[in-house]
């Protein structure tokens, strides 16, 4: 086989149709992680150049809610000749908690999309307030002025701003032990926020050309009831797709959501989830594959 680079594999694949997709699945595709122009650390272009260094040949920023990182991140994959798709992941309130759908090759100039998504960042201000006042009845004075200073993108400041303040008070080990103590439903620093609708989430993308995944189901807290409700609700909408290998899944869950993604019918996506060094479960290009049972998001697309 010719040197591994995304230029020889596609010669080989449009040499040898017969093995297109199986060859498609060697390439190292990460179609899920933030900059700091949502809850990330690293700057767009940050993130393009690690994901080339880390090996990754298609790579999506898909920030959260915010749409305003991607010319500079198609820029600098330009620039280390890394495969971009334009992504997004839109935060979404069903059945009283937040889901995300990502949307994948979108057009970050749609109408519908660009004002969805302004209309989904109202309020995350005043829950901010919230959040902080609440923290100081906690024992943690100062938590908006310590959050804001993780903050790249005032607009969009989040829990994750909150808990990286927390640990530099050395308060908690990790991210995860943060927001188990102090930032999820029931504990002191959790203030609810209505975001999104599913039907306007997978609009917007389609409205844009995209397609749309729901990302890391794993993560609710679902019935088995609700959660078909869920599936059967995205798929009547228009969603297309789910992650099954994603880095806020167990590698347990690899296997339990390819079975999933072939009941309802849905394509298969793998994205780290990066959101920062030291801070993600897993970097940028380090999941295994898709489970070869489970039809890949990128099947068709050009190669």
């Amino acid at each position: 086989m010719p040197k591994n680079t995304l230029l020889d594999k596609r010669r080989t694949i449009l040499l040898y149709p017969a093995v297109q997709l199986c060859l498609f699945r060697m390439l190292n595709i990460d179609l899920h992680c933030h900059s700091n122009i949502s809850d990330g650390i690293l700057p767009p272009a940050e993130v393009a150049a690690r994901a080339k260094a880390n090996g990754v040949d298609v790579w999506a920023l898909t920030d959260h809610d915010e749409v305003d990182g991607i010319r500079e991140a198609r820029q600098a994959a330009a620039d280390v000749n890394l495969e971009y798709v334009p992504g997004v992941e839109i935060s979404v309130t069903w059945a009283g908690q937040t889901v995300h759908v990502v949307g994948l090759h979108i057009d970050e100039t749609s109408e519908s999309l660009v004002c969805g998504l302004a209309a989904t960042r109202a309020g995350r201000e005043r829950r901010a307030t919230d959040i902080a006042g609440q923290l100081a009845t906690a024992g943690i004075p100062g938590a908006l002025e310590g959050a804001l200073k993780f903050v790249g993108n005032p607009d969009l400041i989040s829990r994750m701003h909150f808990a990286r303040y927390i640990l530099e008070l050395g308060l908690c080990t990790d991210v995860g032990d943060v927001f188990r103590n102090y930032l999820i439903e029931g504990k002191p620093g959790y203030v609810p926020h209505r975001w999104a609708t599913l039907q306007d989430a997978v609009g917007w993308i389609r409205g844009a050309g995209g397609i749309a995944v729901m990302a890391h189901p794993g993560r609710y807290k679902y019935s088995d009831l609700a959660f078909g409700e869920l599936f059967d609700e995205f798929k009547q909408l228009g969603g297309t797709a789910i992650e099954v290998v994603t880095g806020s899944h167990t590698v347990d869950q690899y296997s339990q959501y390819a079975k999933v993604a072939n009941h309802y019918g849905f394509l298969g996506s793998r994205g780290s989830d990066f959101h920062g060094p030291g801070e993600s479960r897993v970097e940028l290009g380090a999941l295994p594959p898709l489970p070869d049972n489970v039809k890949p998001v990128w099947h068709d697309w050009p190669r």
